[in-house]
């Protein structure tokens, strides 16, 4: 009997295949702890949301990174898995809740970010204060501040400001000709002109960015980009691997070798970066304390080009 070829009946072509070097380990010895922690306080985080690849190293750490806002997103932003649509209301315990949470994880340097919130007049500036006023007076822990844009709105990011987050992070994401399908309802020159508020009104507050390599932008287009971040006063950059959440979302258009991440990492030191990440598992807050704890001495940690 002649076999019959095997005819793939779905009409989604298949995802492709990852290289070697974005292989993650199984989950590991102390995640549930963390998991324990952040479902008891009925917090969500960008860990579980925007299904990092790094979250069963991060949670084995007794580690994440809070999202505070609710799980809902007001943008249909091209590459995030956080759900979109209807927003709730704003949970004026949940500073509160997110303290408690790096407390019982004893966490001496703690990120926070939040879904976008233009449904609100300030964008949810005042929460993300009482969050940060929060967290260290019940830890005395560094904050990052990992935020939306705002919409631009000068008076919400200068109350994010006023609480005097340790860093100030705000990503780029992509290459301005890539924005009208990864970051879609947002602006470039926006996203330049808050780090360079956030300067402009803190001068000694470290200013971050971050990018996603691997939808379709150019050398030339990255380092432009990196360019005015610099020129706006960013301190910190972090590059990594655009991982395809689900098939719904943009799709992969190369993967990045790791000596090409350290290739664009070394081009962005020459460009004055005072720290630099660059590596295919790199993301905004992944590492983010050891980061921040080399920018005194100077010195450039192994891992942030890993």
């Amino acid at each position: 009997m002649t076999s019959l070829p095997i005819v793939n009946l779905s009409s989604e072509p298949p995802r492709r295949r990852l290289p070697r070097w974005l292989k993650r380990p199984l989950p590991q010895p102390g995640m549930a702890y963390t998991d324990d922690v952040i479902s008891d306080l009925q917090l969500e985080t960008v860990c579980e949301s925007a299904k990092c690849p790094n979250r069963t190293e991060c949670w084995s750490q007794q580690t994440a990174t809070f999202m505070i806002g609710g799980n809902v997103c007001t943008r249909p932003c091209g590459f995030c898995s956080v759900p979109k649509g209807k927003t709730a209301s704003l949970e004026i315990d949940e500073p509160e809740r997110v303290a408690q949470a790096a407390e019982r994880l004893g966490l001496r340097y703690v990120v926070i970010t939040s879904v976008t919130r233009d449904d609100l007049a300030d964008g949810g500036a005042d929460h993300w204060y009482e969050t940060v006023l929060a967290v260290r007076n019940r830890t005395g822990a560094e904050v990052e501040v990992l935020t939306p844009d705002f919409m631009g709105n000068r008076a919400a990011i200068s109350r994010v400001v006023e609480a005097r987050p340790d860093v100030f992070n705000h990503n780029t994401e992509t290459v301005p000709r890539l924005y009208h399908r990864v970051r879609r309802n947002a602006e470039y020159q926006r996203t330049l002109d808050l780090l360079k508020q956030v300067k402009d009104e803190a001068p000694d507050m470290p200013t971050k960015s971050g990018l996603m390599l691997g939808l379709g932008e150019t050398r030339d287009e990255l380092m432009d980009v990196c360019a005015d971040l610099r020129a706006v006063g960013c301190d910190m950059i972090t590059l990594g691997q655009y991982l395809q959440p689900t098939r719904d979302h943009l799709p992969v258009d190369r993967y990045v070798p790791p000596a090409e991440f350290d290739e664009i990492g070394d081009l962005c030191r020459k460009l004055g970066f005072r720290m630099v990440a660059s590596g295919p598992f790199v993301r905004s807050s992944y590492h983010a304390g050891e980061m921040t704890g080399h920018l005194d001495s100077g010195s450039q940690p192994a891992m942030m080009n890993s």
